[in-house]
Formats: C-alpha cells, structure tokens, sequence
C-alpha cells in the first residue's frame, strides 16, 4: 500500500472507531510527544468511558473565575468568532496511569508507530500536566464560547484513560475545526524554561493540506502567548519558541489546521509556581484565545 493510501486507512479508521489503536494521543514524561469535545460522549472513543466526576489527580484549584474578568482583560468583541469551530485537546488525562496496557498500546502516526498516550510530566510537588492542560482547556472553552465560536474537547474529564492520539486528531478532523490546538506543558531539566509552539511537516499524508495554514495559526498563538503571558520563548527547543515536527500522531492524522503549544517548563521551578495559579492558568488561556481569535479573524 502506498503512503498516501495508507494515510487515508489510518484518517478513516481514527474518524470510525478505535479500529486504528483507538482512543487517545501519546505524550512522554518529557510531553514533546502527542500529547480532544467536552462535548458529547460521542466525540470521544468508545473504549475509554468517562465517568460523570471532572476533577483529575493532583489538580490544583479552580478558584479563579472561568469567565474572563476586566483583571484578566475583559472581552470587548463579543460573537467575534461566531460560526466559526475550535477543537481543544487537553494533553493526556488523569487517569492514564491507571490503564498502562491501553496506553501503552502501538498506533500508527504515518511516521513511525507509538503509544497510544502517556501520563504527562507534573511539577516537583506533583501538580500534573493532565490537571494543568484540562483546567486551562476548560477556561479557553468558555472565553471560545463567550465569543460566538463552536467549542469542542477531546476529553470529558481528568479522570478517564485517553483518548489515543489517533482518536484526538479524529475528533478535530470531524468536527471539520477551523482551528485546533493541543495544550501541554513540558518536562524538560530544570535550568530550561520558556514556552514553544509544535507544528506540523509535510509527510506525504492527510496534514500536507494544512501545513500552510498550521504554520500561521502557530505564530498568531505565539505572539499572542508571549505578550498575554510575559513567559519568553523556550530556551532549548525551537527557534524563537516555534519547533516543527513529523512525529506527531495528533498533528500527521490533522486535516484541520492544528498546533500544539508546550506552556513552559512545569520542572523549572518559576513556571511550575506560575502554573499552579489559578489566576496565571487564566491568563494562559486568555492569551490562547486571543492568539486564536487573530489567526481565525
């Protein structure tokens, strides 16, 4: 079978079931790996259940408000984003380490073969990457919605196992998402710190299409991010906090314009004390938006 053939298996059978390894996206310790609707049920993989409770392990509180606030930078374009569709893909979930077997289970991202999905790195005092990339998804969801777009997540809670990355670039892909975008944290030595950008390289497969695009989706969140944040541009990875890659099952199986953003270093140990408040995961996620809205205007 041709590569592009075999591209177009793997895209159809992510979209159908968890046929193609099913279910989530594979993110290392080190999360430059793979790393997602809030929606209903039936946008995420069958095989891994999500129970109704949404707290994940090690979460921080969610003590700040979800919406934005006039501190926060208070939203002055309502509906500016109407009719237009964003898939957020919360990286790992909390209960990965539960179900090693299925996420450590071989899916096909074109490029290579790898896990199903991992358990993500944490801060030193053990605040997990799953709990950090869930709050700050749900917070750029309702700033998303407040603004008149459609929102979908790839997970419906930090507790359940997955969704494989196969299934979480499926989900963008169906929902036909004028943008979509990964959120993870990194765990790199503690001396590294900064935020970096992931996007996609041409492989002779289904995100060929959408390289383009996914480069300038990335440099809008770049620039948004590092102005709404004050967290400068990674020190170890990228050029000037943009990194492209072919490994990456959630961004080869796309056929939407995706990016997949490391926030900082949780091992560094300023960026770990920034991302355990809430008030900071707000002006994370505000700044995502913003960085979103300007690609999608």
């Amino acid at each position: 079978m041709t590569s592009k053939a075999l591209a177009t298996a793997l895209v159809a059978c992510a979209l159908g079931a968890a046929a193609c390894g099913a279910t989530a996206n594979g993110a290392s310790v080190g999360s430059a790996q793979d790393g997602g609707s809030v929606s209903p049920a039936q946008d995420t993989a069958a095989d891994f259940a999500s129970p109704a409770k949404e707290a994940g392990t090690n979460s921080a509180p969610l003590s700040a408000p979800l919406a934005e606030s006039p501190a926060a930078g208070k939203d002055i374009q309502a509906k500016a984003l109407s009719g237009k569709v964003v898939v957020i893909d919360p990286g790992h979930n909390g209960g990965n380490y539960r179900d090693t077997a299925a996420i450590n289970k071989k899916v096909n991202v074109l490029t290579q073969w790898k896990a199903c999905d991992t358990t993500g790195t944490s801060t030193n005092d053990n605040y997990s990457e799953a709990a950090f990339t869930w709050d700050v998804s749900q917070r750029l969801a309702k700033i998303l919605k407040s603004r008149g777009a459609t929102v979908k997540l790839t997970r419906a809670n930090n507790t359940s196992v997955g969704p494989c990355i196969t299934q979480r670039a499926a989900i963008g892909n169906k929902a036909k998402a004028d943008a979509a975008i990964s959120i993870h944290a990194d765990g790199a030595p503690s001396a590294d710190h900064g935020f970096h950008v992931i996007m996609p390289k041409k492989i002779d497969g289904p995100v060929d299409p959408v390289v383009g695009a996914s480069k300038r989706l990335g440099i809008d969140v770049r620039n948004a991010f590092r102005s709404g944040t004050g967290i400068p541009y990674s020190t170890y990875i990228g050029s000037k906090a943009l990194d492209y890659r072919s490994d990456l099952g959630g961004l080869n199986l796309s056929t939407v314009p995706k990016i997949f953003i490391e926030c900082g270093n949780m091992r560094n140990a300023k960026e770990a004390a920034e991302f355990r408040q809430p008030a900071f995961r707000q002006k994370i996620a505000l700044s995502l938006a913003n960085g979103l809205q300007s690609y999608l205007k």
